[in-house]
């Protein structure tokens, strides 16, 4: 970010879509304030600001009569927290297309913020005449929102291209999440080691295709890992298999030992005879669980050699949880992955944690300070460790 925004008006595209309570009270405003030295900057350097954010999918849950629920999806109800944020009072636009004069009288050090661009169908059409309009409003466009980078939409990609080179940029987070990325995918200090956990292997297929040509290892959990036991013979009693993709995960061992990745798979498993925090639990074998028991979480010989591999490495990359860590009793996997990344991160290590459920297993266990760099992206960090180039970053390149 190195335009000076002297009394000009910036158009930012934030990501503000955060979590609200029944009283539409902010339950967790990571990303708000993720965004706030960016606005700060442009604030502190003489100019105002047009922010523009989507929250939820209200054009997916309409009232019974077919009209958008405006009350539950309103961004109305950030104005007082991001004013608190920001030491300013932040002005509200109910309509983005009709903005233009709350725009135009905006004074240096103001900040108006702009109705739920998904309001709109033409925001996730990419609708140009939409995006022309919200490009009136400022004199540069400020790309800030990650998380939604992976997403043609108007205010996301759209509206980029009606600013030339000199009148666009990253955000100082977009900016941080891109270099962090492009860090370990393509400049990692060695040995790389990726954690890769969830319950599919096809939702990160295209990832471990990936890793396996950037990765030094590449340590597998959650509930992917059964259908790799399965892929080797193994009896995964009633755990998470993917039938159709035994095959897949057959390819992905055999092309790990052709490139000389080491593979890691949990040797045991902490099982359960039910899908609950309060069924009987035991340990078992990773290749050797009964009918009628399902694997939970990683057991305690798999996260000794886990540990071992993640504290002998020099970039960590961590996407997937071990288990099922939203029940407490098969939290244990996860919350020892999580310490060993954040011990070898205290001994010089660069750790990503990138996106979805590993940020929040991270930020639950108190440990998002003691690792290096936690993603706001979710499904647009996926998207890029993939190698895919996302529109909203490629907008701001061209």
């Amino acid at each position: 970010m190195n335009i000076n925004f002297k009394d000009k008006k910036a158009l930012v595209r934030v990501d503000f879509n955060v979590p609200l309570d029944k009283s539409y009270q902010i339950t967790d405003d990571t990303r708000i304030k993720a965004a706030i030295p960016t606005l700060k900057k442009i604030l502190n350097d003489g100019g105002s600001i047009i922010l523009m954010s989507h929250l939820g999918r209200p054009l997916e849950k309409l009232n019974a009569d077919g009209t958008i629920n405006k009350e539950k999806f309103t961004l109305h109800h950030l104005v007082n927290h991001i004013s608190e944020l920001l030491g300013t009072t932040v002005q509200f636009a109910e309509d983005c297309k009709n903005a233009g004069e709350q725009a135009k009288n905006l004074k240096n050090g103001e900040v108006l913020l702009l109705e739920n661009t998904r309001f709109y169908p033409e925001e996730e059409a990419g609708d140009e005449a939409f995006s022309k309009q919200l490009a009136s409003y400022g004199d540069i466009y400020v790309n800030d929102a990650f998380g939604t980078a992976h997403r043609a939409h108007a205010s996301t990609t759209v509206v980029a291209h009606y600013f030339d080179k000199n009148h666009k940029c990253f955000g100082y987070l977009m900016e941080a999440e891109v270099k962090n990325a492009t860090k370990v995918m393509n400049h990692p200090d060695r040995p790389l080691t990726a954690i890769i956990g969830g319950a599919k292997v096809s939702d990160k297929i295209l990832l471990l295709e990936k890793l396996l040509d950037v990765a030094d290892n590449i340590i597998v959990g959650g509930g992917m890992a059964y259908t790799f036991m399965r892929a080797m013979g193994g009896n995964t009693g009633n755990s998470l298999v993917e039938e159709d993709r035994i095959e897949l995960a057959k390819e992905i061992m055999e092309k790990a030992k052709s490139k000389g990745k080491n593979l890691a798979l949990p040797v045991d498993s902490k099982i359960a005879d039910a899908f609950s925090n309060e069924a009987n639990q035991k340990f078992a074998e990773s290749n050797q669980i009964e009918s009628g028991w399902m694997g939970l979480d990683i057991g305690p010989k798999a996260i000794a050699a886990f540990s071992s591999i993640i504290e002998n490495s020099k970039t960590i990359l961590w996407n997937g949880p071990m288990g099922v860590f939203e029940m407490p009793n098969f939290a244990t996997g996860t919350r020892s992955i999580a310490e060993s990344i954040a011990k070898s991160t205290a001994n010089g290590a660069f750790s990503l944690i990138g996106g979805g459920d590993s940020v929040a297993a991270i930020n639950q266990m108190g440990l998002n300070d003691e690792v290096s760099y936690v993603s706001t992206g979710g499904g647009a960090m996926l998207e890029f460790l993939e190698g895919k180039e996302l529109p909203g970053v490629k907008a701001i390149n061209e």
